[in-house]
């Protein structure tokens, strides 16, 4: 059966990033660009795995991640805080704050698309943290939809901001 990821994120170009990679990889992708119809979204449809942006509008989602973790029908869904956030301790509050793995942009891919995995294969949810530094791509503004290439950038550069 495909799982399902809820992507919430409220950058365009990061939203249409994680999902041509996960729906690549073969998953059923929801999304939501703000947290409080992220978290409804979520009470509907159940999904297997949330990517959760910490900087949303209006709401922190860590915010929208206690109120999953709250939901008892919810719970147990692992949640990947995908920020911008890379200070010291932020890996830390986001782990305490009830997700289950932390990735600071500029994000790997590789290590992105492992975390995912990973997460949906253990039952138990183990907490994962994200890749090393020098493991990092360089995410620069890139417009994949219209291909243009935007300073610095080679046409089919990867990018995330």
């Amino acid at each position: 059966m495909t799982k399902t990821i809820l992507i919430i994120e409220d950058n365009d170009l990061n939203m249409m990033l994680f999902a041509d990679l996960l729906e690549g990889a073969g998953y059923r992708v929801l999304q939501s660009g703000e947290g409080v119809a992220g978290f409804q979204l979520a009470r509907q449809e159940r999904p297997d795995l949330i990517v959760m942006d910490i900087q949303l509008p209006a709401i922190s989602g860590l915010e929208v991640t206690r109120w999953i973790k709250e939901d008892p029908d919810l719970a147990h869904i692992p949640v990947v805080a995908v920020t911008a956030y890379a200070m010291k301790g932020d890996e830390t509050r986001m782990l305490e704050g009830g997700c289950e793995a932390y990735m600071a942009k500029p994000i790997s891919v590789t290590a992105f698309m492992g975390i995912i995995r990973r997460l949906l294969e253990d039952a138990r949810h183990q907490r994962v943290v994200g890749a090393a530094e020098d493991q990092r791509i360089d995410l620069r503004v890139f417009s994949c939809q219209l291909g243009e290439v935007a300073a610095g950038n080679r046409p089919g550069d990867v990018v995330i901001r």
